[in-house]
């Protein structure tokens, strides 16, 4: 058996998350049947993280075994002919035995993009949240300060959590307006279901001057989903990048 390590970028739009779920279309689901129709075998997939139905991914990393003697250099080819347009095997490389794409992530990056200009981006509405009204980003850099480090980020979590410990360390959070587009990119440890677009909800608030910059900081002591902002839609939010030890800086 072999064990392969792929780089996955998707667009979720049509697709209800990552995970298979009954009746539904999945990324993974997709991935599987591929794979079937490709070797033969039936493969499960194991992904460096769950997207939720909506969400895209740029880097998202699975692994699967094997028994195939496809050589390395032909499995992108033959993957990516066999999957819908919106998935791409970014990359396939031989992995150890040991590696597993979700039990040894170190660090994971998301970024979210905001269209803020009057007048929505036609061809951007797929991949950003449209807020027509300005935001004003240097106070969401000064609000998204006090959410970096390590925290009990229960009022940044949908309440449909079951985790009991929802502790996490955010290594990095900035937000970036780059023409009429804002970034919001957000690095930690892990993530906690709805973390990232409870934040970027969060933080939009504060952008539109509903909320002072300082007021995270009660909020994310609160430990309280009802002391935080909105759910931003999931369209706008990107798995960016993941990463394994070796590979990057928790700085």
């Amino acid at each position: 058996m072999r064990r392969l390590k792929c780089i996955v970028a998707y667009d979720g739009t049509d697709y209800s998350g990552f995970q298979v779920q009954p009746d539904q279309i999945t990324i993974q689901g997709e991935i599987e049947a591929a794979l079937e129709r490709v070797t033969g075998e039936k493969i499960q997939i194991f992904g460096s993280g769950r997207t939720d139905a909506g969400v895209h991914a740029r880097g998202q990393v699975i692994h699967f075994d094997t028994a195939s003697h496809i050589p390395l250099d032909k499995w992108r080819f033959v993957l990516n002919n066999q999957l819908p347009d919106a998935i791409v095997i970014r990359s396939v490389e031989e992995a150890d035995p040991s590696f597993h794409a979700r039990f040894d992530v170190r660090v994971k990056e998301y970024r979210y993009c905001i269209d803020n200009d009057p007048v929505a981006d036609v061809f951007r509405h797929r991949y950003a949240d449209h807020i027509r009204y300005p935001l004003d980003v240097e106070a969401m850099q000064q609000a998204a300060t006090h959410l970096v480090g390590e925290h009990d980020f229960t009022s940044f979590c949908s309440a449909k959590t079951f985790v009991e410990d929802k502790v996490r360390t955010v290594y990095h959070l900035s937000v970036d307006r780059r023409g009429h587009e804002v970034w919001v990119t957000c690095r930690g440890n892990g993530f906690l279901y709805n973390m990232v677009r409870i934040i970027v909800g969060t933080l939009v608030e504060v952008g539109q001057g509903k909320r002072d910059p300082q007021e995270v900081k009660e909020i994310l002591a609160a430990c309280d989903r009802e002391r935080a902002g909105k759910t931003a839609p999931a369209k706008g939010l990107t798995m960016w990048e993941v990463f394994y030890d070796g590979q990057i800086s928790k700085d």
